[in-house]
C-alpha cells in the first residue's frame, strides 16, 4: 500500500483519486478551499465528477503542504497550464517525491512538451507521464481500461507499474516519453477534427479517412522531436486516438460537433464547462510543425477553424482538395 497525493481534483483527478483509493491511501489536493471542504461535506466532486462517492481511504485538503508531507508518489492532475507552476511546488517543498503527471498538450507560448516543462522546473525528478484512453467517468466506475506510463527512466516507470497496477486500471510501461506525450496531445486536436466530420454528417468513411491520416500525421511528428513510430501503435498513440475520436465523453469531439453546428468557440468553452485541452494545442503543434517543416494538414485546418477563418464546410473541401500523393 502507497501514500498518494493527488494534485488537481478535476474529473480526471478525481477518478484516478476513486481508481487508486481502492488499494492506496489517497489525498486528492484542490487549491480551493472552499471546493475542498464542498467535497468533504458531500463525501464526492460534484462540481466535476458528480454521483461517485468518496470511499474511507479518500481524504480531501486544500493545503498543498499536508497533502505530500507522507506521500510516497504525488499525481499531478491539473490542466497542462497548471504543469509548471505545480511541478515548482512540489521542487521547492519536496525535491525527493517521485511523481507523475496526466495533463495532455503542450504548453501555451513556449510550444513544450509536458516532460520538458517539467525537466525546466525539476531537472533531478524521478517523474513520468500517465496517459493513453481512459475517460474520466468510466475509470470512476470501475470499468475495464489501460493506460501507459512512460518515462525516460525506465526503472522507474517499471516500479511505478508494478505499484499502481489493478484488477479494473491495467497499466503499461513505456519509455518513450516523446512519443507517449506526442500522441497524447496531438490526438485532441484529431479529435476536433473528427467531431467536425461527424457533425456535418460526412460518414463512416469519411471519419475512418482522418482518424488515418490523423495518425499519420501525430506519428510524423513525434518521429521529427525524436520519439519511435511504434509508440504510436500502442495505448498512447492509436488507443488514444480511436477513443477521443469516436467516444461521446470526448471533450474535443464534443468541441468539433459544435463547431460543425456553427456555434462560436467562445460558447462552445463556457458551455463545456471544462478545459478541452485539443483547443490551444491545436495552436502550438502547427507552430511547432512550421518549425520543424513537418507536413500537418489537418492540424493546421482544425486550427484555421477555431481561429474563425476557415467554416467547418470550408474546412472539409480544404483537405478533400490537395493535391493526390503516395500514402
Amino acid at each position: 500500500m502507497m501514500q498518494l497525493a493527488v494534485l488537481g481534483a478535476g474529473a480526471w483527478g478525481t477518478a484516478l483519486a476513486l481508481s487508486f483509493a481502492e488499494r492506496h491511501k489517497v489525498v486528492l489536493w484542490t487549491w480551493q478551499a472552499e471546493h475542498a471542504a464542498a467535497m468533504q461535506g458531500a463525501r464526492e466532486n460534484a462540481a466535476f465528477l458528480p454521483g461517485y462517492p468518496f470511499p474511507e481511504s479518500l481524504t480531501l485538503t486544500s493545503d498543498f503542504a499536508a497533502a505530500i508531507a507522507t506521500a510516497d508518489l504525488a499525481l499531478i492532475a491539473t490542466p497542462m497550464a497548471g504543469l509548471r507552476a505545480t511541478t515548482r511546488q512540489l521542487a521547492e517543498a519536496r525535491a525527493d517525491l517521485p511523481f507523475l503527471w496526466v495533463c495532455k498538450g503542450l504548453e501555451t507560448g513556449s510550444g513544450l512538451l509536458p516532460h520538458q516543462v517539467v525537466a525546466a522546473e525539476h531537472p533531478t525528478a524521478r517523474c513520468g507521464a500517465l496517459t493513453g484512453p481512459s475517460f474520466a467517468d468510466e475509470v470512476a466506475r470501475g470499468l475495464p481500461a489501460a493506460i501507459t506510463l512512460a518515462s525516460a527512466d525506465a526503472v522507474f516507470a517499471e516500479a511505478m507499474v508494478h505499484a499502481l497496477h489493478g484488477p479494473r486500471l491495467r497499466l503499461y510501461a513505456n519509455d518513450d516519453i516523446v512519443g507517449a506525450e506526442v500522441g497524447g496531445a496531438v490526438k485532441n486536436v484529431m479529435a476536433i477534427a473528427t467531431g467536425i466530420c461527424d457533425g456535418l454528417g460526412l460518414g463512416l468513411n469519411a471519419r475512418a479517412a482522418l482518424m488515418t491520416r490523423g495518425l499519420v500525421e501525430i506519428t510524423r511528428f513525434g518521429v521529427a522531436l525524436g520519439a519511435r513510430p511504434e509508440t504510436f501503435m500502442g495505448l498512447a498513440g492509436m488507443g488514444d486516438l480511436i477513443l477521443t475520436c469516436t467516444g461521446d465523453l470526448s471533450r474535443n469531439r464534443r468541441v468539433g460537433l459544435a463547431l460543425a453546428a456553427g456555434k462560436s468557440l467562445a460558447d462552445i468553452q463556457r458551455d463545456l464547462g471544462h478545459v478541452a485541452e485539443g483547443v490551444m494545442t491545436a495552436h502550438e503543434v502547427a507552430r511547432r510543425a512550421e518549425t520543424l517543416n513537418v507536413d500537418m494538414p489537418i492540424t493546421a485546418t482544425v486550427r484555421d477553424v477555431l481561429d474563425g477563418k476557415l467554416s467547418a464546410t470550408a474546412a472539409v473541401e480544404r483537405l478533400m482538395t490537395r493535391e493526390p500523393r503516395n500514402e
